[in-house]
């Protein structure tokens, strides 16, 4: 029997791999609801272009009329959301696109999946999930010592990160209110196939291919825990599959690095890969750029519960899902020659005036 959801941002970094990852599994019928905003790509979906079991839809999860008409052709058992703009620097350049998806978008989803479900009978109206994809920025900013829980405080330094707290918020008014069945994720860094190249992994990768400067923040020494995508997709399953009602787990991949460690990783794997003709090492092209304004110094992810209650841990460590990722877009970079020639070229963001 084929399960059906509505997967909300599945053309996105994190939501295309989801869906691929899904789809390899078998079983499910997936409707991808996507808005198709800078980062979203159906390159990213070609290998399930045509297969019967995903159905594309362009829309926007704020639209009400149009998320209201799929649930009632569909009838989904779970909605699964990733739909949310992303990226920090953008957010401090412009804030007001991150409220709008994050929060007033997030708010309308719920809406129409609470009268949705309310109009569900049975064993549809107990099995039905609405799981939300959140991130760890929504804590704040850590010392040299400690994890986020699930029960750390929420500080959110940043306008993406407030976005992302006002949403989960909402989520967990949806249950605690209406008794919707709710279920939210908070994962740490996540890097692999499919990123837009503004973040730090891919953009460093296509930088260092090139010989060009590789722009450091600051000192180089802020910390993250980084997740390879495909692990986080699993985890989301396992959450989707057997967490409990109303919970929230934290994802992450036991792999805390300073940025500096990274690119330098980076440097060194393209090195043994493609050298540079002029026979420079790339560790020679990192520089050192102004921080971006309010930096969190450290996130770190405490996913306990979820290898407790889920059996969830992730297959890779940071070294073998790198070098992965690595060679991903050196076998791709016909996909990353699309996006340069389009949306974005390399430039920074996020500075304040």
């Amino acid at each position: 029997m084929h399960k059906t959801w509505l997967v909300t941002g599945g053309a996105g970094f994190i939501g295309a791999n989801f869906v691929l990852t899904a789809l390899a599994r078998g079983g499910v019928r997936i409707i991808n609801l996507d808005a198709l905003t800078y980062a979203g790509n159906l390159d990213s979906l070609s290998s399930v272009a045509h297969s019967p079991d995903h159905r594309f839809v362009h829309g926007d999860i704020g639209d009400r009329e149009r998320v209201a008409s799929l649930l009632r052709e569909h009838q989904p058992t779970a909605i699964i959301n990733f739909a949310a703009e992303s990226h920090v620097d953008r957010s401090i350049e412009g804030p007001a696109a991150f409220v709008q998806t994050n929060v007033v978008g997030t708010l309308a989803l719920l809406e129409s999946a609470l009268a949705y479900w309310r109009g569900l009978e049975g064993e549809a109206r107990s099995q039905f999930r609405f799981l939300h994809v959140s991130t760890d920025e929504v804590y704040g900013s850590l010392g040299d010592e400690g994890r986020f829980t699930e029960t750390t405080p929420y500080a959110p330094n940043s306008p993406y990160s407030a976005s992302k707290a006002a949403s989960d918020h909402l989520v967990r008014a949806w249950h605690h209110t209406y008794g919707m069945p709710t279920l939210t994720t908070n994962c740490s860094n996540n890097y692999g196939p499919f990123q837009f190249p503004e973040k730090l992994i891919p953009l460093m990768i296509q930088k260092a291919l090139t010989g060009a400067a590789l722009p450091v923040y600051g000192d180089g020494r802020n910390v993250r825990d980084w997740l390879y995508v495909v692990d986080h997709c699993e985890a989301i399953r396992a959450v989707l599959d057997g967490g409990r009602v109303g919970e929230v787990y934290n994802v992450g991949g036991d792999a805390e690095r300073e940025n500096l460690s990274v690119v330098e990783r980076i440097c060194d794997l393209l090195d043994a890969r493609r050298p540079l003709a002029d026979g420079r090492k790339r560790r020679e092209l990192i520089s050192f750029v102004a921080d971006r304004p309010g930096h969190d110094r450290r996130y770190a992810i405490d996913a306990s519960k979820i290898q407790r209650e889920l059996g969830w841990k992730p297959k890779e460590s940071f070294e073998s899902g790198i070098e992965r990722t690595i060679d991903w877009y050196l076998a791709h970079q016909d996909w990353c020659a699309r996006i340069r020639d389009g949306s974005y070229r390399g430039e920074r963001l996020g500075l304040v005036a």
